[in-house]
């Protein structure tokens, strides 16, 4: 996977990986070449384990109460996950930017695709674009790609609902 300058398909990843965890080592590693990232090594279930822990602590960047509180949470995943910017062509599809060590096992290298995508996501899009839905009993994770950095809700579906509860709340006031 190419880390594009926004952080927006690694955040697109972590979250479906989130609502959707994968439930074998296989499934990890099909979705991982699904979504574009090169798996240089079978995925074993350490992998899955790691990954899953390592998106648990994710989830405190999203669910941090205050934007500082959230640098300094997605500052200690970088710091366990990441490593110097390096240009390589590894894949023989073009020269790129990694940020992490060679020879990582596939659990390494979605850490640190994932946090430095979340990092680049949060500064070039806006340190609030990654939350929660409004909706109460949804409360699923999203990161709002929006032009306008309002989006509230993980989904038109989640978006629509509220409005006809508030619309039926004010009706039969």
């Amino acid at each position: 996977m190419h880390l594009n300058p926004y952080g927006e398909d690694p955040v697109r990843f972590a979250i479906d990986l989130v609502l959707a965890p994968p439930r074998s080592a296989a499934e990890l590693g099909r979705r991982c070449a699904a979504a574009g990232v090169v798996v240089d090594a079978k995925p074993v279930d350490d992998d899955l384990h790691e990954l899953e822990r390592f998106l648990a602590r994710w989830l405190g960047v999203v669910d941090a109460t205050t934007t500082g509180q959230r640098a300094e949470r997605l500052n200690v995943l970088l710091a366990q996950s990441s490593a110097y910017p390096r240009l390589t062509d590894h894949a023989g599809d073009g020269w790129h930017i990694h940020y992490r060590d060679a020879d990582l096992p596939l659990a390494g290298v979605l850490r640190a695709l994932i946090s430095v995508g979340t990092a680049l996501h949060l500064t070039g899009r806006g340190m609030t674009r990654l939350r929660r839905c409004a909706l109460e009993e949804c409360r699923a994770p999203f990161a709002d790609f929006s032009r306008g950095g309002r989006q509230r809700y993980c989904s038109p579906g989640c978006a629509n609902r509220d409005a006809v509860r508030r619309h039926r709340a004010k009706k039969y006031a």
